[in-house]
């Protein structure tokens, strides 16, 4: 009996050892997850507005609209159609204070007009709002970040930065200038000059030579100023156009590596530490 007994559970070991392997041997190996392939597109394009208190409601409306209108225009969509893809990939983000920046609307394909619509859209649902301090360094150290998983490759990547006033927050924004130009992204800029400086919101004369000098950078850079509210939307319109044609404007375009900026790079912050008796409330 004990001999039998022993005989009958060898035979349900080595069963039991056939079974395994045979599940072993039927049961999926790990698979290996590939990622999706970059979508190939012409721009890789972040529009990062101002959304700071200097920025009243009108400002921000005009703002937006002038984008919307742009993305949407004839002028915009023959563009577009000429590029080697024929398509660019696009976010909307909104700064203010050194870690105050929202996307208000992801990376998004424009291929076409319906594409062009529903991202125009988009942004003209998201509600408006205002917050303090200016911190074009922070909007632009975010931007940057945008471009390492947007899905897309594109020929080109370009932060379109826009705003009204000097940076007051957060580090210096040159060093952070010259960060994103040797990464090979192009910064552009649309300062607004709609209203006669004032000292006591900080504002500059010469908004337009800041940003030139301290702002933008890349192959390709230009500023394009506002300073009446009937050009705002042709002049979005116009720079939207340049960056995605490649081409630069017939205006002035000073290198932004310039030795001595007509402007200091820091008037901002300085202005700030003025006002509030050289202490600087983050």
């Amino acid at each position: 009996m004990a001999v039998a007994w022993v005989r009958q559970a060898a035979i349900g070991a080595v069963c039991a050892a056939l079974l395994s392997v045979a599940v072993a041997a039927a049961a999926p190996g790990p698979q290996l997850v590939q990622s999706k392939p970059a979508v190939e597109v012409d721009v890789e394009l972040v529009l990062a507005v101002d959304v700071s208190y200097s920025m009243d409601p009108d400002e921000q409306a005009l703002q937006r609209e002038g984008y919307r209108l742009a993305l949407t225009s004839k002028e915009f969509l023959s563009a577009l159609r000429q590029g080697a893809h024929g398509k660019i990939a696009i976010t909307y983000v909104e700064w203010a204070g050194e870690h105050d920046q929202k996307i208000v609307m992801p990376w998004r394909l424009i291929d076409g007009p319906e594409a062009a619509d529903a991202v125009s859209a988009e942004i003209g649902r998201a509600p408006y709002r205002r917050a303090s301090r200016t911190s074009i360094t922070g909007g632009l150290r975010f931007a940057r970040s945008l471009f390492e998983n947007s899905g897309y490759r594109g020929l080109r990547k370009v932060i379109d930065v826009s705003g009204d006033g000097t940076n007051n927050s957060g580090p210096p924004v040159a060093p952070m200038r010259d960060e994103i130009v040797a990464a090979g992204i192009t910064i552009n800029g649309l300062p607004i000059m709609l209203k006669r400086p004032y000292s006591g919101m900080l504002d500059i004369e010469n908004l337009d030579q800041y940003y030139e000098d301290c702002v933008i950078g890349g192959a390709g850079a230009f500023v394009i100023p506002i300073r009446e509210r009937v050009q705002f939307i042709e002049a979005t319109r116009t720079k939207l156009i340049l960056e995605i044609a490649a081409r630069e404007p017939a205006p002035r375009v000073r290198p932004a590596s310039a030795a001595a900026p007509r402007i200091s790079c820091t008037i901002g912050e300085k202005m700030w530490r003025d006002r509030w008796g050289g202490y600087d409330y983050r």
